[in-house]
């Protein structure tokens, strides 16, 4: 579950992800060189916009005493306005709370509890160091430090608020390696990790340790949010070639044992429980199974299969299950982008689908803090010049060719209404959404100033729109594209954040065939003299020319990128 003012709770050596543990001090110096040892249990009990309440219990583990003064610092701006049962003073972000004449003395074992309210802006980050009359619990003289104890339900609402993002040091290298691009060299962006070998590291690249390791030394005294695209289902994209995975359609078992177990464990290490790790699980997968399959005219017999054998909605369950007992992991599943899952015939069905998906192979609904929509896409978060429920010459926006009978014309419509029906079909109410923007920008000198002339529906639609694709299911490289919103923490209502999962100046795939070990195919949609198929209502694919495999760097699609930023770098 996911609730909105989580029960949180921290002790002296862990993370704020757990919530209790036991550490026991060293001896302390001094005339009473008694033996001190303490475990805290530290708890969010209601929290606002402005402030908190906390509760906190002590617990003596070590040898008796008369009196106890318990101290930590908050790690952002929290201020105690109130307390009760112990005499709480604070100066800067340190705090002191002292015991009262009638619970001062703790035998070995006993407990005290007091409580106070205070203020806070931004992000209410937990203490995690506390000091029982001045030795710190964090050590154990006789042995290990004990490790936190995992408790799913301590999520924090929305892992972005209050939180800095992982930058990728090898995608960011890159960036930087480009005229210009230590303009945004800095920006987080996810890391895809598109096959089995990426677990380690692929050649000298980082593995999934380096990058938990480096993100550990990111975060500081913050928060930091790290992200990670699971993506090497069985048969995967089975539409699109130039995604095209490593494992065979009927090779889950393979799936499971040496790709998502192996991720789980690693994601489970106590070293990283200070980690937000946000998932994003397995793009393109779900939606798949509605709008290409049963005799559409896009159907593939690829996904056809997939849906016969149900290895989508196994996998997808599987890791949910593994990766959601994690108790610092935020999964959030893929919902396609608007002009896939807009239409009435699409809509629906692939809330259905996803809420299978959800509660196959053990999973439950719990396992799922959110959905993603646009990821590696080029959807306009907002169009600007014209909605839905516009009119022209009698005609709604809906019978113009670019929208055609969809009911959403940009992104965040659709993922605020997308969120709407999860929820309805059984959902969390308190899901959030990610929209990536890593693409959509569409800024430079193709962008409208205004709405399109009147003349018709089609007018007022091609001259006013921001997404200047030639048709809404060209996906591939597109030409014109422009970096879009920076990443950013609850934008809009519903929406947990802007991200960039798809790292900008990496291809979507080759614009012509190339030989791989990587088991990614030839699309013609990332052909440039392609001129289409029934997804794209046989339209040329406007993808960029020269483009290498999916995920190798693309300098060209990079520098359009940044010339077509919005907004402008």
């Amino acid at each position: 579950m996911r609730p909105r003012t989580a029960l949180l709770a921290a002790a002296a050596l862990i993370a704020a992800s757990a919530s209790t543990a036991t550490a026991m001090t060293a001896p302390e110096r001094g005339a009473a060189a008694a033996a001190a040892g303490c475990k805290v249990e530290y708890k969010v009990q209601n929290q606002w916009d402005s402030g908190f309440t906390a509760a906190v219990t002590v617990t003596n583990t070590g040898d008796a005493v008369n009196s106890w003064d318990l101290t930590w610092s908050f790690a952002g701006n929290q201020k105690v306005s109130q307390g009760w049962n112990a005499e709480i003073a604070q100066s800067g972000s340190g705090v002191s709370a002292k015991s009262l004449s009638y619970n001062g003395s703790l035998s070995t074992g006993s407990s005290a509890s007091f409580g106070f309210n205070a203020s806070y802006s931004g992000s209410n980050a937990l203490p995690t160091v506390f000091k029982l009359n001045g030795v710190a619990c964090n050590a154990d003289p006789g042995g290990p430090t004990d490790p936190p104890d995992p408790d799913p339900g301590d999520r924090v609402d929305n892992p972005y608020a209050g939180a800095k993002g992982y930058v990728n040091p090898e995608w960011s290298a890159n960036a930087a390696a480009e005229p210009g691009g230590s303009r945004i060299a800095n920006q987080s962006t996810a890391v895809w990790l598109d096959r089995i070998a990426a677990i380690e590291g692929v050649g000298t690249g980082m593995g999934l340790r380096d990058h938990l390791d480096e993100a550990l030394k990111q975060k500081g005294s913050g928060e930091l949010v790290v992200q990670f695209v699971i993506y090497n289902l069985p048969g995967r994209d089975c539409s699109a070639l130039a995604s095209n995975g490593e494992l065979g359609p009927t090779e889950i078992d393979k799936y499971k044992t040496q790709y998502i177990d192996p991720i789980a464990a690693i994601f489970a290490d106590p070293k990283y429980a200070s980690l937000r790790i946000v998932t994003t699980v397995e793009i393109d997968s779900l939606p798949n199974l509605v709008t290409n399959t049963g005799g559409r005219p896009t159907a593939t017999p690829q996904c056809d299969v997939m849906k016969a054998n149900g290895n989508y909605v196994k996998g997808v369950g599987y890791a949910l299950n593994k990766l959601g007992d994690v108790s610092n992991v935020y999964n959030y599943v893929d919902a396609g982008h608007h002009g896939w899952l807009g239409w009435d015939d699409n809509f629906g069905p692939s809330a259905d689908i996803m809420k299978q998906a959800a509660t196959a192979e053990g999973a439950t609904v719990s396992d799922v803090h959110g959905f993603i929509t646009n990821t590696a896409n080029y959807s306009a978060l907002k169009e600007e010049y014209f909605t839905i429920n516009d009119t022209v010459a009698g005609k709604s926006v809906r019978e113009s060719k670019w929208v055609d009978w969809n009911r959403y014309v940009d992104e965040q419509s659709f993922a605020q209404a997308f969120r709407t029906k999860l929820v309805s079909v059984g959902f969390d109410s308190n899901i959030g959404m990610l929209i990536d923007t890593s693409r959509n920008g569409w800024g430079g000198t193709a962008r409208p100033t205004g709405p399109g002339a009147s003349t018709s529906v089609d007018t007022y639609i091609e001259g006013g729109r921001i997404d200047r694709r030639i048709h809404v299911g060209n996906w591939c490289n597109q030409s014109g594209a422009g970096l879009g919103e920076r990443p950013q923490a609850a934008p809009a209502a519903g929406i947990d954040a802007y991200v960039w999962v798809k790292p900008p100046g990496e291809s979507d795939g080759a614009s012509k065939e190339i030989p791989n070990n990587e088991g990614k195919g030839f699309d013609r949609m990332c052909d440039p003299t392609y001129t289409g198929n029934p997804r794209n209502n046989n339209n040329m694919s406007g993808a960029l020319p020269d483009a290498p495999l999916s995920g190798k760097w693309f300098s060209a699609q990079f520098q359009e990128l940044m010339k077509n930023a919005h907004p402008a770098l």
